[in-house]
């Protein structure tokens, strides 16, 4: 069988008359056939790459996973470490330099790191360059940290060696027997007065304790003065501990010490009370330094652990209102 005709009406002679195709136009059609071809072979090319990944496309893609997960662990390390080190700066500064009253170590000493521009542009013409740069960085200060921190330690280490004296004398223990942390009432700080209802700046710590709960010296001295201070204190003590320090105890039910008698620290000095302007059974405790009140919660370095000391600090600061 042929090829079939083709036919169109020409309405000028009213007949149907035989389509005939000339070359060109056959060429013309040829060439419209490949250039669909070509274009629909590149659209599916091109579709053919993106969605679908050769094996090793597939090994680099899991390789890149792995190395992102190893990077996330290893930023979640980094934040635990560089927590662990704030908290023991925090200490060093406000607590064993506090001790010696050696100034704490400046911010800008802590963190400065020596620029090294050229050691982190080539770290960028590597493979995962970012991720290389910033893990690189955070190491580089958490390095430089730990370095300060632990020249800071020898430090006072040596002032330890210098001082053996005087640290039998600095106020170092809680002044009642408090372990547990119960005790711990309100801290130093702003406070709501109890009896006036109004802001007023609390120097010293409360221990609320049962009358007849034993009060310790804090540290090694002399008694400076002893008695009942009307409308304040009540019965009270003050310790000269000597190198600056004082400490005061308040509102005791009974006073076991005199004006000029030496006390080790952990002596029994007294017991508990509501004597004074007082509004329950409890200890007010000051500590002093070269006449000008000092925190309480710096010193308490022999008495309480590391953790211990932590909830004591947040116990004292979560009280908001005192006892006097």
């Amino acid at each position: 069988m042929g090829k079939k005709k083709k036919f169109r009406f020409n309405p000028e002679t009213l007949n149907y008359e035989q389509i005939e195709h000339t070359f060109g136009y056959k060429l013309k059609r040829f060439l419209m056939y490949i250039l669909t071809g070509v274009f629909s072979g590149v659209i599916f090319f091109f579709a053919f790459m993106h969605f679908v990944k050769s094996p090793r496309e597939k090994q680099l893609m899991r390789e890149n996973q792995n190395i992102l997960s190893q990077y996330t662990l290893l930023n979640k390390q980094l934040d635990e470490y560089e927590a662990i080190l704030s908290d023991i700066q925090l200490r060093d500064d406000n607590l064993y330099r506090v001790i010696f009253q050696a100034d704490p170590i400046p911010l800008s000493v802590r963190t400065s790191i020596t620029p090294n521009n050229e050691y982190y542009e080539n770290l960028l013409e590597q493979t995962n360059s970012e991720i290389i740069v910033n893990t690189t960085q955070r190491l580089n200060e958490l390095r430089k940290q730990l370095y300060v921190q632990s020249k800071s330690f020898d430090e006072v280490v040596e002032l330890v060696k210098v001082n053996e004296e005087r640290l039998t004398h600095i106020p170092a223990i809680q002044p009642v027997l408090n372990k547990d942390l119960r005790r711990v009432a309100s801290g130093y700080g702003w406070r709501i007065d109890p009896v006036y209802g109004t802001r007023r700046h609390h120097n010293g710590m409360d221990f609320s304790a049962p009358i007849g709960t034993e009060i310790f010296a804090t540290g090694d001295g002399v008694v400076k003065r002893t008695g009942f201070q009307r409308g304040g204190f009540g019965n009270m003590v003050e310790i000269d501990h000597g190198f600056g320090y004082t400490t005061i105890y308040a509102h005791m039910n009974k006073v076991y010490v005199r004006k000029g008698q030496k006390v080790k620290r952990a002596d029994i000095i007294g017991e508990v009370g509501n004597t004074g302007k007082s509004t329950g059974p409890h200890l007010h405790y000051e500590v002093h330094y070269r006449g000008r009140v000092q925190n309480p919660q710096n010193f308490y370095f022999l008495d309480l652990s590391p953790e211990e000391y932590d909830l004591m600090v947040q116990l004292s600061n979560n009280a908001g209102q005192m006892f006097d």
